[in-house]
């Protein structure tokens, strides 16, 4: 039988797996810490480690080190509750298997363990080697299920040369995320180069992309190089790909190719070897099957793809983007910058379609504002309506409401009976507006809800609905 060696220092979580993983027939071994696990693993070799970040004593990253070095190729899968992009980039760079953010379900975790014991033996886990040479402060922040992941897909293939296609709505952070990529990458030290694309006017995108010659069109006073060209062995950011005009994707997807840029007016190839990062709010997909961008170029962009999450999506999140934000104009105003509870509130209550550029331009506004004073809801601008549909338009108030207030609730610690609190909340609403639709008809409404016409009147008569 395989055996599972399991690191932490929270009891539920060595009592929980142990439970699930002997269900599985795998042997379990516990330790609450570092130290104690490796020797455990001394007196009897694990098939897979599974170990957190935060220990007493010695760290999980640096403990992760000592187990390669001493068993090889056993898989380690690293878990913590407190990710980040530097510590999913850290744990990668150390060889793991896997990396999994708190809390997650047990099932999930036994398919990961189910997965590293059938690896074979002798695959050693290399580890993902990445540079981080300028020393920059991480501007991507989050600690929610959806940015963890847009952390750990970061990690993965920052290292690697694959092209990357970064996708999510203007405002989330496409940027940061490609400037994330190059800087964790093996290209840390070269050119790192965002281009514009829909900045660009049409008759000039070509020449800023593969450079010109003297005199190749009207005003082209001196020979220029392109930008594919001074990016050359580094990385380049194509943002708002979508835009990129249909011409001028067959000469892109030429130099993609055969690695080399010809500038116009000029017949000599000259070498433009870079990794291609691709940023875009639209679907490439459907532009494609539009016939508005090339399906080889697609395929030559998005061998990877990270899809950021919009902040409606993550409002967990906010409160840690919006003290971070105020910190920044704390630094540069030089005068105390805070935001009280219920401002936070009220960031969480609100749609952001412009998302973190958004809430970043809204904590400045209010720091204005206030003047000095804590930021309170009165100094925020007015909220930015979504410019969508009636019925989308009310799906994401209703589910940006939802999040907001399951959020509030596990913040104050108010957890129990949650989900029959949130049944009660929005169910009398729901089954009068049905009522009322059908003209009080009961029969009618119990029919178009799904439910037995005496379960309906039951419900009508709970003190929180009406009749």
């Amino acid at each position: 039988m395989s055996r599972v060696l399991v690191i932490d220092d929270e009891e539920a979580i060595c009592w929980g797996l142990r439970r699930v993983l002997e269900k599985e027939g795998l042997v379990v071994e516990t330790a609450s810490s570092a130290e104690q696990g490796l020797k455990l693993a001394k007196a009897a070799r694990p098939d897979c480690i599974v170990l957190d970040v935060r220990l007493p004593g010695m760290d999980g990253l640096a403990a992760s080190e000592l187990f390669r070095q001493r068993l090889d190729e056993v898989p380690i899968i690293i878990m913590t509750a407190f990710g980040d992009l530097p510590t999913a980039v850290s744990a990668f760079s150390k060889g793991v298997f896997e990396y999994l953010t708190k809390p997650f379900d047990l099932q999930q975790m036994v398919s990961v363990i189910h997965r590293a014991l059938r690896r074979p033996s002798k695959v050693k886990a290399e580890p993902l080697t990445a540079l981080n040479a300028t020393g920059e402060t991480e501007e991507l922040l989050g600690q929610s299920a959806a940015m963890q992941e847009v952390f750990k897909r970061i990690a993965l293939v920052a290292p690697t040369d694959a092209s990357v296609l970064i996708t999510g709505e203007s405002g989330t952070g496409k940027e940061l995320v490609a400037r994330a990529i190059h800087r964790h990458s093996l290209l840390a030290k070269e050119p790192f180069l965002p281009v514009n694309l829909a900045a660009l006017s049409g008759t000039l995108i070509e020449s800023e992309l593969f450079g010109h010659t003297r005199g190749a069109f009207t005003g082209a006073e001196a020979a220029r190089q392109g930008v594919l060209e001074l990016a050359h062995n580094g990385t380049v950011l194509f943002d708002e790909a979508a835009d990129i005009p249909t011409h001028v994707q067959v000469k892109l997807l030429r130099v993609l190719e055969q690695h080399e840029v010809t500038p116009v007016g000029d017949a000599r190839a000259r070498p433009a070897r870079f990794r291609v990062l691709t940023a875009t709010n639209r679907d490439l997909r459907k532009e494609c099957a539009a016939g508005n961008f090339r399906e080889d170029l697609y395929y030559r962009m998005a061998v990877f793809q990270i899809a950021l999450p919009a902040l409606r999506e993550r409002p967990e999140d906010i409160p840690l983007l919006a003290e971070r934000f105020a910190q920044r104009v704390q630094q540069r105003s030089k005068q105390s910058v805070r935001i009280l509870p219920e401002t936070i509130g009220e960031l969480q209550r609100r749609a952001w379609p412009g998302n973190v550029r958004e809430l970043r331009n809204a904590i400045e506004h209010g720091a204005l504002i206030a003047r000095g004073s804590a930021i309170a809801p009165e100094h925020l601008p007015e909220p930015t309506k979504r410019l969508e549909t009636a019925g989308s338009s009310w799906s994401a108030q209703f589910e940006q409401g939802v999040r907001a207030w399951a959020t509030e609730q596990l913040a104050n610690g108010q957890t129990q009976l949650l989900y029959e609190r949130f049944l009660e909340l929005v169910e009398p609403p729901l089954l009068q507006a049905v009522l009322d639709h059908q003209h009080g008809n009961k029969a009618a409404a119990a029919e178009l809800l799904g439910m037995h016409r005496a379960t309906l009147r039951k419900k009508l008569q709970s003190p929180d609905a009406g009749e």
